[in-house]
């Protein structure tokens, strides 16, 4: 699953992932996002930062990780926020911060995201 305010780049996600024979699922906002979520229990979700506020993705990265219907499900955090803040994480020295499996800045490589995704899947 992909939320992601940005349609353009969920389109290129998708492109990218169901050429590596993944079905995706996505929403633009976090809420809905959650809704489905829950709903569908995707095996993983792909999660922007800055949608309707600058920091809706990791609010929302923390609800997912709270429930316990979804708080096993991977997150990969792929974000602009660095480029646009300043603001730079370091996912082994911001673990406790942000509740993610992975964290890339935009512009994705599609391979490095194809690997990253096979990577964070759940074996079985």
């Amino acid at each position: 699953m992909i939320i992601d305010d940005d349609i353009d780049l969920v389109e290129a996600m998708r492109i990218t992932l169901e050429s590596g024979g993944y079905d995706v699922i996505d929403a633009q906002e976090g809420s809905k996002g959650f809704e489905i979520l829950k709903a569908e229990q995707p095996d993983l979700l792909i999660l922007d930062v800055m949608m309707g506020t600058q920091d809706e993705g990791f609010q929302l990265a923390y609800q997912i990780r709270g429930d316990s219907a979804t708080s096993d499900i991977p997150i990969i955090m792929v974000t602009a926020v660095g480029a646009q803040t300043g603001f730079k994480f370091d996912p082994e020295k911001d673990e406790d911060f942000l509740p993610v499996d992975e964290y890339v800045e935009k512009p994705v490589n599609p391979n490095d995201l194809l690997d990253k995704v096979k990577r964070n899947l759940p074996v079985g």
